[in-house]
């Protein structure tokens, strides 16, 4: 027989008469084997190939695990919960290999809360060398640090062939993995500056680690939908499994120390979520959290607001949008005045000319929301045609749009009085229109004997995702000035929340509304366009646009 190459540097100990007793939690799931779903099948475990429940070699108890060799390898493992990074770990289990037909080594990984690997100790968890046959039960046992961003530990083990043959069996009995003995303290204090902040349909949390004489291993954090404040606190003692789950409102999920985030995906658009968090020392049924005093709370809201298309003509040119010449040798293009860029077009050109020149969206899909609106502003001055606005949902994006169908939808805006006048459009209502392929463009017009200037600006379109907000309980909100540079004014019927959302989605200042007339301090924004969202004290959603100069 060809003897296999131990690869335990390891402490390997032949056992005893005595039993091997565990002084700690085990973290392992069915450590011991004993229970079984089916003869293939022990409960708990994640993966068993070429597994069978076995009586033949047992190292303590009824059952142990047989794994027999074939011409790959073959897997036995369980993702073990609740590491703690920066707790030591003893990494125990027993095998029996007497088989000159197989052979088997340890293969784990450290892993964080998303199941990615970490390179950690990977010498002792994934040697290069494999068991030797032995006739008696042999021991892997090692004491490690768990690294920074751990969470998990898959605990896996495999059998292969040896010398090119297979049907051998090696068993395997009493797996564990159980925390440190050291019994720390309760964390002195909370982490400090934490945050929630929602970018389109994610939330990050941000804090600050814990400070004080005994710092945290970890942290759990509790979420729940909706603006309570309310949070049942854990129990020492009781650890609190990571529960990502919302459809019971609720979720939770530990977080080693050092990381200072954590960030929730795919959420409810329009949907108020709350947070806070404990930090805590130990695990397993030495968890000890810190509950006195007042932990960090923090709240924001998922848009269900999506940006379909902006253009505020910024970068110096037509943008996303599309000039297309029917007639004339005029045409739309980026005219820069006082700072601000935006689209121009006129007719005259040393005398007017006659022009039909359209000024035209990306190709949009508006399908999937409950409303879609249509926002700009114009300017127009000198005698000459009103510039039109139309929407169509069989445009190719590059022909003649005068050879498909369009919606003259000029008359549900409000256009510039003349004199340069910048004048918003109001809501233009997109949603009975709304298609998977829709265009919207402006159609500019002159003659030979009067030819107008007209300017666009601020083009922002966006709908309103089918979860959160009833088209019954929406109602269009009036902010001014607008555009604004300090401060703007709203009018509220009822006390509520205000959010100010960009046009990624990120919620970028949250304050709170008396009933009557408010003053908001916007002094910190930078100049753009952004969402104003308020969500009064009678569940009304009031909607605007704001333009920061």
């Amino acid at each position: 027989m060809t003897m296999k190459k131990f690869y335990f540097f390891l402490a390997l100990a032949t056992i005893f008469s005595l039993p091997f007793t565990v002084t700690g939690q085990n973290l392992v799931t069915n450590g011991d084997l004993e229970q079984w779903d089916n003869a293939n099948t022990p409960t708990g475990w994640d993966l068993a190939e070429n597994i069978s429940q076995s009586t033949a070699e047992v190292h303590g108890g009824t059952y142990s695990a047989a794994q027999m060799s074939a011409s790959s390898s073959k897997k036995f493992r369980q993702d073990v919960q609740g590491i703690i990074a920066g707790q030591q770990y003893t990494i125990s289990y027993y095998f029996y290999d007497n088989a000159p037909d197989a052979k088997t080594r340890i293969w784990s990984y450290w892993m964080d809360t998303d199941g990615n690997y970490l390179d950690n100790d990977a010498d002792t968890l994934r040697p290069a060398d494999y068991s030797t046959d032995k006739p008696s039960w042999q021991h892997f046992n090692i004491t490690l640090t768990a690294p920074a961003n751990a969470a998990q530990f898959r605990f896996e083990v495999r059998v292969y062939h040896q010398d090119n043959t297979d049907g051998g069996y090696v068993y395997y009995d009493d797996f564990s993995i159980e925390a440190g003995s050291t019994n720390y303290p309760e964390p002195t204090n909370y982490p400090t500056n934490f945050t929630a902040t929602a970018s389109g349909v994610d939330i990050t949390l941000n804090w600050v680690d814990a400070i004080g004489e005994q710092l945290p291993g970890a942290y759990l954090i509790l979420g729940h939908e909706g603006t309570s404040t309310d949070f049942t606190p854990p129990v020492d003692s009781v650890p609190v499994a990571n529960d990502l789950d919302w459809s019971d409102n609720e979720v939770a999920v530990n977080v080693s120390y050092g990381v200072e985030s954590y960030v929730f995906s795919n959420l409810t658009p329009g949907e108020d979520y709350t947070f806070t968090i404990y930090p805590y020392t130990n695990s397993g049924a030495n968890i000890n959290y810190k509950t006195d005093g007042t932990p960090p709370i923090a709240s924001t809201q998922v848009s269900n607001i999506v940006i379909i298309n902006q253009e505020d003509f910024e970068s110096g040119t037509l943008g996303t949008w599309t000039a297309y010449n029917v007639t004339g040798s005029q045409v739309w293009q980026n005219y820069e005045y006082n700072g601000d860029k935006f689209a121009q077009m006129s007719g005259y050109e040393g005398g007017s000319h006659e022009n039909e020149d359209w000024l035209i969206s990306p190709q949009m899909n508006m399908t999937g929301f409950t409303s879609v609106t249509f926002n700009f502003t114009t300017a127009y001055n000198y005698d000459g045609n009103a510039l039109q606005l139309f929407f169509s949902s069989d445009y190719d994006g590059t022909g003649d749009p005068n050879n498909f169908t369009w919606i003259d939808i000029t008359d549900q805006a409000a256009w510039s009085d003349g004199s340069f006048h910048w004048v918003p459009s109001g809501d233009v209502d997109l949603t009975s229109m709304a298609a998977q392929s829709s265009y919207v463009a402006f159609k500019y017009t002159s003659t030979n004997e009067q030819s107008s200037t007209w300017e666009v600006d601020d083009i922002l379109i966006y709908g309103i995702q089918g979860v959160g907000i009833p088209e019954t309980d929406r109602e269009n909100v009036t902010l001014y000035p607008n555009p604004a540079a300090d401060y703007f004014n709203i009018n509220v019927d009822a006390g509520g929340q205000l959010n100010i959302m960009d046009l990624a989605g990120k919620n970028v200042m949250t304050t709170q509304l008396q009933k009557g007339s408010n003053r908001i301090n916007i002094s910190e924004l930078h100049p753009g366009i952004y969402l104003v969202r308020v969500k009064n004290n009678d569940n009304k959603i009031l909607l605007g646009k704001l333009l920061v100069r």
